[in-house]
C-alpha cells in the first residue's frame, strides 16, 4: 500500500470569517490545545500516511508557525513529510489578471505538479472543517478491494444540523457504488453527506484534472464525481463514528460545547493507538486558586483560575478577564483583555464574539 496525503487548508474559509480574516481555517482554535489541521493530519500519520502535502492559499503564517518542520506528527523527515503547497500563478497568468483557486477542482489543479511527481498509488485527500479520529486504513483498504476509482467517505447527517450549507448528498446502492451526488436534496434530513475525505487514485486523478482543464470545468463533486457515475469506479465508505462538521461561528461555538461531554471526548481523544498530535508548547499546569470554582469545564494547561469560571464560554489563548466580569455565549480570539465590571452576553444561535487583540 502506497499512499500520499492532500490537505486542503483553506477551502472553507469564508464560513468563519471571525477568525479567519487572520488565519487560515486549518490553524483556527479548537479544543484548548489543538488546531482544525491537527485532526486531519493525526488521522494520516496515524494510518501510516507520511508524505502529505498542504494546498495553501492566502493568511497561511499562522499555520506555518503551527506546523513548523513537522518533528511534532513524526512528519520531519528527508524523504517525504510535510511539503506546504501554495498557490501557484505563473508570471504569464499575473499578467492577464488570473486570481487565486477558488475551488477545490481549482486548487487540485494548482498543485498537479505535486499529484504527478508522487509515487504513490492513491492518495487521501481531506479538509480541514470535519473533525473526527478516524482509521483511514479501514478506507484505503476498502478502496483497494474494491479497485476503486474514488471511494467518499460519508456520514448521516445529524438531526441537528439544521444548515446544511457546504455538503454534498451521496446516494449508493446496496454495494455502496455511488449512484448520486448532489449539492442538495429536497429532504436532508438522515441524507448520507461526504466528509470531505476520500481516496482517490492517482492516475485516475491526473486525468481526470486534465479533462476538466481542458473543458473550464471548476468543481470537483458536479465536474468530476457527477459526471463520472456509471463511467468509473466510485465508491462510498460510511463512518459512523463522532464527526464534527464546523461551518459556521455558531457552529464552531455548538461544536466546542460538544467537548463538554465525556462520550464526544473519549470519541475523538481517547482512541487506542490514534493520538490526536498538535504543536507542544511545554506550558505550565493549569493553576487554580483557594477561591477557584470549576464545574464541567475543558481548560487547557498554562491557565490561571481564580474566580468563577463563565459559562458557555470560549475563551482562548492569553485571554484575561477582570474582576466581577459576567459573560454567557461569548467567544475570545487569542490575546484578549476584559476589564473589570464587564457584562457581555450572546446567544447559543448567535455567540458574541471579540476579535484578536482586542480590549473591552
Amino acid at each position: 500500500m502506497s499512499v500520499a496525503g492532500l490537505i486542503f487548508s483553506n477551502i472553507h474559509d469564508t464560513n468563519i470569517p471571525e477568525f479567519t480574516n487572520v488565519r487560515t481555517m486549518a490553524s483556527v482554535p479548537f479544543g484548548c490545545r489543538y488546531r482544525l489541521i491537527d485532526f486531519p493530519l493525526s488521522n494520516m500519520v496515524n494510518s501510516g500516511i507520511t508524505k502529505i502535502g498542504i494546498v495553501t492559499h492566502n493568511n497561511y503564517q499562522s499555520l506555518v508557525d503551527h506546523i513548523g518542520t513537522g518533528k511534532d506528527w513524526d512528519l520531519a523527515r528527508r524523504s517525504g513529510g510535510i511539503k506546504l503547497l501554495p498557490p501557484f500563478i505563473a508570471a504569464y497568468d499575473a499578467a492577464t489578471g488570473a486570481k487565486l483557486y477558488t475551488t477545490r477542482l481549482e486548487a487540485l489543479m494548482g498543485v498537479t505538479h505535486f499529484i504527478s511527481r508522487c509515487n504513490e498509488d492513491h492518495l487521501v485527500l481531506s479538509d480541514c472543517d470535519g473533525i473526527c479520529n478516524i482509521d483511514l486504513s479501514d478506507v484505503i483498504d476498502a478502496h483497494i478491494e474494491n479497485n476503486a476509482d474514488i471511494t467518499i467517505v460519508t456520514r448521516k447527517l445529524g438531526d441537528d444540523e439544521l444548515d446544511v450549507k457546504d455538503v454534498t448528498a451521496i446516494r449508493a446502492d446496496e454495494n455502496g457504488v455511488v449512484t448520486e451526488a448532489s449539492a442538495y436534496l429536497k429532504d436532508m434530513s438522515g441524507t448520507e453527506v461526504s466528509t470531505n475525505i476520500l481516496v482517490v487514485n492517482r492516475m485516475f486523478l491526473l486525468g481526470a484534472l486534465r479533462d476538466a482543464a481542458a473543458h473550464g470545468y471548476r468543481h470537483f463533486y458536479k465536474d468530476i464525481v457527477a459526471r463520472r457515475i456509471g463511467r468509473a469506479r466510485i465508491f462510498r465508505y460510511m463512518y459512523e463514528k463522532t464527526f464534527i462538521h464546523i461551518n459556521s461561528l455558531e457552529g464552531y461555538f455548538s461544536s466546542s460545547m460538544k467537548l463538554l461531554k465525556p462520550e464526544v471526548r473519549n470519541s475523538l481523544f481517547n482512541v487506542d493507538n490514534m493520538p490526536i498530535y498538535t504543536k507542544l508548547r511545554n506550558s505550565s499546569p493549569t493553576r487554580y486558586t483557594s477561591d477557584a470554582k470549576v464545574t464541567n469545564s475543558y481548560v487547557a494547561d498554562g491557565c490561571v483560575i481564580e474566580g468563577t469560571v463563565v459559562k458557555n464560554c470560549v475563551l482562548l489563548q492569553d485571554t484575561y478577564t477582570g474582576n466581577n466580569v459576567m459573560l454567557n455565549c461569548v467567544i475570545t480570539d487569542k490575546n484578549v483583555t476584559i476589564g473589570d465590571g464587564r457584562m457581555l452576553s450572546g446567544h447559543s444561535s448567535m455567540p458574541f464574539f471579540i476579535p484578536k487583540g482586542a480590549s473591552v
